[in-house]
Formats: structure tokens, C-alpha cells, sequence
């Protein structure tokens, strides 16, 4: 089997991947970005139905592009699909779609991509996926009743899906939040977990247009909650437990008739138990909790527990390795479409300064690749 050597190997054509490959064609890099789905942006369309970007089209744009038309408006996830793919198409950049990487290791001083029927070698290899790859639930939903409708939140698409009678959702987060607004137009509703917080202020309200959101998303969320202050670090150790709700607040649960329950521990005679002791009788269950990693695939000692060990995105230890999407990579912003830019720019200008500085390098000193406009347009920060 024939196997295509590249300088840089991008895997994962999201927000994440689509930013570095923009930044490495800035600095002259050559580059090719793999992904698994048959389209970019599939990413965003395969999920439910209803969902729309929690901020508004001002803060959904990628460094280089900003986001077409009014500025405030909702963004639905079919047009982030379609945005990321005019995105390619703009800078001309390389991706092979339909190409699912399903192992990664080193083979001397290259890295080795096992992509099936596709192999590839690499110099440098960025990881741009998020931490969110693997629907997580509970072992114990393996015990619940046959005739009870389970799904993760990442396999639920629209209202369809449900039978008559309650619908349960496990994990009182965003896409909890989100979905059970949803199911409770048609189903009796219940939620399920600790609140995680919200954020105190409507997203699409008066303060928020008139720079209050523009100071949490750039000044808070990009600059104070990152890894060079203290308090970002504080927030990074805490990190897992929850993110605030954006969009939903408890007000609006409650006034849509949705109950609020304790966590779900366990099972008990095939229906879901409460931590208070109460078991629920209920037709449909959506799995709220989260997800694993899932890099399984990547078969070098670069992990501490499920995530990979890095300094803001380079591997120390596997020179050419890097990271780009994972949550709080550098700061809270690093998952958000407008903040990922910038950790795309740090890991590529490492790229470019490794590879200038290998003998016989034929990368130019500055940069050639797309031009960057204006950072106010772009919304760079």
C-alpha cells in the first residue's frame, strides 16, 4: 500500500482544524486536513434538529471570514455546516473528506497515520478535535426496561424519536437545558442533575448588545479565565464540572412546566433511581452526560488519564505532536468558534518556526498565505 508522506497532517476539518490549516497557509506551512464525515461541517448538521449556536453571528465567525449579514441574528447549526464550508472554499484549503484516522503513531522521525485503505507520514501531526468525541453515559442504563426509548444527546434528532408518556433527560447542562424545551411542548418533562449556573444577563438583550457580551466573550472567557492568570487557573481545575447555561436560564424551565429533579444514581426494577430515594416511571430517557475524549487511536505515551499531556497545545516529549479544540486548551474560549483562532495561530507559528529552521527548509521567512483582515472585521482577538 502506497503511503502519501506531508509535511503537516491536520485531523478534523471543525472550526478547529479549518482555523489551523488558514494559520499554516499564513505562514507558508504545507499542510493536508483529514476528516472523517463525507462533508465539511457535517460535524454541526448531524445534530438535533432544533439546534441553534448559543451566540449570536458576530462571535461565529472564523479569523479571515467574519461572519456574513446581520450581526445579531441566530445561527442555525446547518448554516455553521454550510459557513465552515464556504470557509474551504475561500481559502482554497486542502481537505479530504470521508477519511477516518484509526491510529496514530511514530515510525522513526515521522509520524504514521492509519487511516484504513489511506496511509500517510508526517512530520507534524495537529489533533484538532474537541475533547467531546464519545457519548458518555452510566453503566447502568444497560439494566434499564426494554421497552423504555434511551438515546445520548448526541443520537437525538427531533421530537419523532420519543413514544407517548415522559420524556427524562439525565444532566441538567446546556444540551439538557436545550432539549427539554424542546420535548416539553409535546411530553410531560423532567430533568434531572445539580444546576451548573447560568450566565446572569439575556444573550440577546439590551446590556448584551451594547458590550457586555463582547466583554465576556473577548475580555472574560478569552483573557481573565485562561491559563496565565490565576484565577484562570483556578477555573481550569474546575473546569469539568459544568458550563454555565447560556441561552436557557431556570426561570424559563420552570415557567415552561419542565420539573427539576435530583441526580440520577442508579436502577431500580428496570426504571431510573433518584438520589433521594424515588424511582421514576417514565417512557423515554436522553442522555445528558457528556462525553469521553475518545483518543484511543492514538497509540503514543502522551496521556494523563484520558486527556493528552501539553503545554498550551505542543506535546513536550513528541516534538511534531500537537493539539488544537480541546476544551480549555489555553483559556474558557478555546472550544468557542471565536476563540480557537488564536491557539491555531500559537501551534502554527511553532510549525513554521520548526520547520525554518530544519536544514535545507524551503518554507519562506514571512507569511504567503490568505490575507488577514482588519481585526475588527474578523473578530480576532
Amino acid at each position: 500500500m502506497s503511503i502519501q508522506r506531508v509535511q503537516t497532517i491536520i485531523i478534523g476539518a471543525g472550526q478547529a482544524g479549518l482555523s489551523m490549516g488558514y494559520h499554516l497557509a499564513r505562514e507558508g506551512v504545507p499542510f493536508l486536513i483529514l476528516d472523517a464525515n463525507q462533508r465539511v461541517g457535517d460535524s454541526w448538521r448531524k445534530r438535533w434538529d432544533s439546534l441553534k449556536l448559543f451566540t449570536p453571528a458576530r462571535f461565529n465567525g472564523l479569523d479571515g471570514m467574519p461572519w456574513p449579514g446581520p450581526e445579531w441574528r441566530e445561527v442555525t447549526k446547518d448554516e455553521m455546516g454550510d459557513y465552515l464550508e464556504s470557509y474551504v472554499q475561500r481559502f482554497a484549503l486542502p481537505v479530504e473528506t470521508g477519511v477516518r484516522v484509526k491510529g496514530l503513531s511514530r515510525d522513526g522521525s515521522y509520524y504514521h497515520i492509519d487511516a484504513g485503505d489511506r496511509q500517510y507520514e508526517a512530520e507534524h501531526v495537529v489533533v484538532a478535535m474537541a475533547s467531546y468525541q464519545e457519548p458518555k453515559v452510566p453503566s447502568f442504563t444497560r439494566e434499564i426496561r426494554g421497552d423504555i426509548v434511551q438515546m445520548h444527546s448526541r443520537e437525538y434528532r427531533n421530537l419523532e424519536q420519543l413514544r407517548e408518556g415522559p420524556v427524562l433527560l439525565v444532566g441538567a447542562g446546556n444540551s439538557g437545558a436545550e432539549i427539554a424545551r424542546e420535548t416539553v411542548k409535546t411530553h410531560p418533562t423532567l430533568l434531572s442533575g445539580p444546576p451548573t449556573g447560568e450566565v446572569p444577563f439575556q444573550i440577546d438583550g439590551f446590556a448584551a448588545r451594547h458590550g457586555l457580551l463582547q466583554f465576556v466573550f473577548r475580555v472574560v472567557f478569552h483573557r481573565v479565565l485562561s491559563l496565565s492568570t490565576p484565577i484562570g487557573r483556578k477555573a481550569h481545575g474546575g473546569a469539568q464540572k459544568g458550563t454555565p447555561l447560556i441561552r436557557v436560564k431556570s426561570k424559563d424551565l420552570k415557567k415552561a412546566g419542565i420539573e427539576r429533579l435530583p441526580r440520577v444514581v442508579g436502577v431500580k426494577d428496570g426504571l431510573p433511581l433518584l438520589q433521594d430515594g424515588r424511582v421514576l416511571e417514565v417512557a423515554n430517557i436522553i442522555w445528558c452526560t457528556g462525553f469521553e475524549p475518545g483518543f484511543t487511536w492514538i497509540h503514543l505515551p502522551v496521556f494523563d488519564g484520558p486527556e493528552p499531556k501539553h503545554a498550551r497545545g505542543i506535546v513536550p516529549g513528541e516534538p511534531g505532536l500537537y493539539f488544537v479544540g480541546l476544551h480549555f486548551l489555553y483559556a474558557m474560549s478555546s472550544t468557542m468558534i471565536h476563540g480557537v483562532g488564536r491557539d491555531a495561530e500559537y501551534i502554527a507559528k511553532e510549525i513554521a518556526c520548526r520547520v525554518r529552521l530544519r536544514p535545507g527548509s524551503r518554507v519562506p521567512p514571512v507569511a504567503t498565505g490568505p490575507r488577514l483582515v482588519k481585526d475588527d472585521d474578523a473578530q480576532v482577538a
